[in-house]
């Protein structure tokens, strides 16, 4: 059977997600095993206070050398774990999907395709019809669209969806990575704009979670993100 893509490397930024790691790996490794020639999947298990770390290493024994894990202590929080998957990734594609469910991962398809069709590095999810509180569309809103546009001239729809695919060599290019949390993928889109890297996007499911609660509307997360998206700016700046 041909497959859609040659190799490709998949993450999930993972922390709190007892009650739904095994049902995202599972999902992930049959759709893997279908679209792509050689694959990866790492599960990057950010320093989690409930059974996900347990979860996690017996899914890794259970399909290795295919999945495997990388672990984080202390947390250093979703930026971190970003930064820790491209790193650990082998192939010339990486895909990062989050592990809390709220994403189908069969959808990378649609990203496959239109790599191929725009001849992209980059390929970004837009969430539509987004299974959040209205609270967090509105901070969202302003945090993905307002203040990359205004501060950086970042031209993405979407820049914080949990569903990317992107080439190693656009990683290796835009290092070093300073930011942290939710700094570091405007930092990396920031950086990759600049160098002169296509960007694609496709319109993703976006569904309720599964089990667990988010933890990126947190009023100390977003005081901390707002503080470091400044400092960013200031940075970038002096460049």
């Amino acid at each position: 059977m041909v497959k859609q893509i040659d190799e490709l490397s998949v993450f999930l930024p993972t922390y709190n997600e007892e009650g739904n790691i095994e049902k995202v790996v599972s999902n992930t490794k049959k759709v893997l095993a279908k679209v792509a020639g050689r694959w990866e999947l790492i599960i990057v298990e950010d320093g989690s206070k409930d059974k996900t770390p347990e979860i996690s290493d017996k899914l890794g024994k259970r399909y290795k050398p295919r999945i495997r894990v990388v672990h984080h202590s202390p947390n250093r929080g979703y930026g971190g774990t970003l930064k820790t998957g491209f790193k650990e990734a082998k192939y010339e594609w990486i895909a990062f999907i989050d592990a809390d469910g709220q994403f189908d991962f069969s959808e990378i398809t649609k990203f496959i395709t239109k790599q191929k069709e725009k001849n992209a590095d980059l390929v970004l999810g837009i969430r539509g019809n987004r299974a959040d509180s209205f609270i967090r569309k509105v901070f969202t809103w302003g945090w993905s669209v307002v203040l990359p546009r205004l501060l950086f001239g970042l031209k993405v729809t979407d820049y914080s969806c949990g569903f990317k695919m992107i080439r190693k060599g656009v990683f290796n290019k835009v290092q070093p990575l300073i930011g942290e949390e939710k700094v570091t993928q405007i930092e990396m889109l920031v950086k990759a704009q600049r160098a002169g890297y296509k960007f694609a996007e496709v319109r993703v499911h976006h569904y309720p979670r599964g089990s667990g609660h988010q933890t990126g509307a947190d009023l100390k997360v977003i005081t901390r993100s707002i503080r470091d998206l400044f400092k960013l700016w200031w940075q970038l700046k002096k460049v």
